[in-house]
């Protein structure tokens, strides 16, 4: 199954509480950092959710 290198470009001082939380789901804390998660719907999900964050690859 194909998966999602995504990586945080943003920082999250003033952001809602949510996007922050949805960023801390995904695995994220500091800018520059990566994890490869499964692409799935509620990845997807979750990326969409902050996607003016985050850079999306897919990886094979």
């Amino acid at each position: 199954m194909a998966q999602l290198k995504i990586t945080l470009v943003h920082g999250l001082v003033n952001r809602k509480p949510a996007q922050r939380e949805t960023v801390r789901t995904l695995g994220l804390h500091k800018i520059g950092q990566s994890v490869v998660r499964e692409d799935s719907p509620a990845n997807r999900g979750l990326v969409h959710a902050v996607r003016h964050l985050v850079t999306v690859e897919e990886v094979d």
